[in-house]
């Protein structure tokens, strides 16, 4: 089965399971993004996530990428297949001890689409759907959310896409800096959503690499550590569109420090309606959810 055939078959077996009801209005004042689509719901990454996701108002869709052998840009969390959800070909569980060897880097997009990577579901979510999936294409991905949102009369969501890099993984996981983002870019062109994406990651180096070719481009530093808004910043080297931020670690000095600069605050992985509404009551700019079925209760409110 080539790759186009079974994109095609998931779309209608998405619609003939999930059908489309009167859409729910998008709010288009604060961005809610769907965390690699709705994983809460069901498998990550995947494209029927990304379709359900559009069930709700979410207004980004958050995604992650990898790179295959054959150069195609692969929607994944892990540049392997993780231990945790992914099953081999013949259906044996990946294990821990070989998870790392699977790499995506090393198959084509043919053999990545054997493993499956959500049958198994996901132990940390348990309201998680099961289903047979694997790690679709990015382009694939788009192009069914474009028929998707069309198929569901709303707009077209944005795209937050992670760029899955760091320096012990050059040329081992994933190509080196400078060759991913090449690769995205031209994509992004090919696809033409220049205007709907913001690409984002932990590692500075594409980010840098990204503004110096293409100033236009929407950016968003990811942040898990303690070393402050300056050094961060400073270690980037120019101002961001967005920071993004865990959750936990903001505090509503932060976010009026970063307004004062121009920049929206948009943190990660909020998932109970209690963290949402305080989030939003202090100010921030948008919110990364597992669980984007929480969005209307958490808006009755505000």
């Amino acid at each position: 089965m080539n790759a186009r055939f079974s994109i095609l078959l998931s779309l209608a077996m998405f619609f003939f399971a999930n059908p489309i009801d009167a859409q729910k209005p998008i709010l288009p004042d604060f961005d809610w993004q769907g965390h690699r689509g709705c994983r809460g719901l069901l498998p990550e990454n995947s494209i029927p996530a990304f379709l359900k996701a559009l069930e709700y108002p979410v207004t980004t869709l958050e995604l992650d990428l990898a790179v295959s052998k054959d150069r195609q840009l692969i929607i994944s969390h892990d540049p392997w297949m993780h231990e945790g959800i992914c099953s081999k070909p013949n259906g044996d569980p990946v294990t821990k001890s070989e998870a790392k060897q699977l790499k995506l880097f090393e198959m084509t997009y043919e053999e990545i689409m054997g493993y499956d990577c959500g049958s198994r579901g996901n132990p940390r979510f348990p309201q998680q759907q099961p289903m047979r999936v694997f790690k679709p294409g990015f382009r694939d991905m788009v192009e069914a959310v474009k028929e998707g949102a069309l198929a569901r009369s709303r707009p077209m969501p944005q795209f937050n896409i992670e760029i899955k890099s760091k320096p012990a993984w050059d040329n081992v996981y994933t190509p080196a800096p400078e060759v991913f983002v090449d690769l995205l870019l031209k994509e992004i062109e090919y696809l033409g959503i220049q205007q709907q994406v913001c690409i984002q990651s932990f590692d500075v180096r594409p980010l840098q690499i990204i503004h110096e070719k293409n100033p236009d481009i929407k950016i968003a530093l990811l942040i898990e550590n303690l070393d402050g808004i300056k050094s961060n910043l400073n270690k980037l080297g120019f101002q961001p569109d967005v920071y993004s931020p865990y959750y936990k670690l903001l505090r509503r000095r932060h976010i009026r420090k970063l307004h004062k600069m121009g920049i929206a605050v948009i943190p990660w992985t909020v998932n109970s309606t209690k963290a949402m509404k305080r989030l939003r009551k202090k100010g921030v700019d948008g919110i990364i959810t597992d669980y984007p079925n929480l969005i209307e209760e958490v808006e009755k409110h505000q």
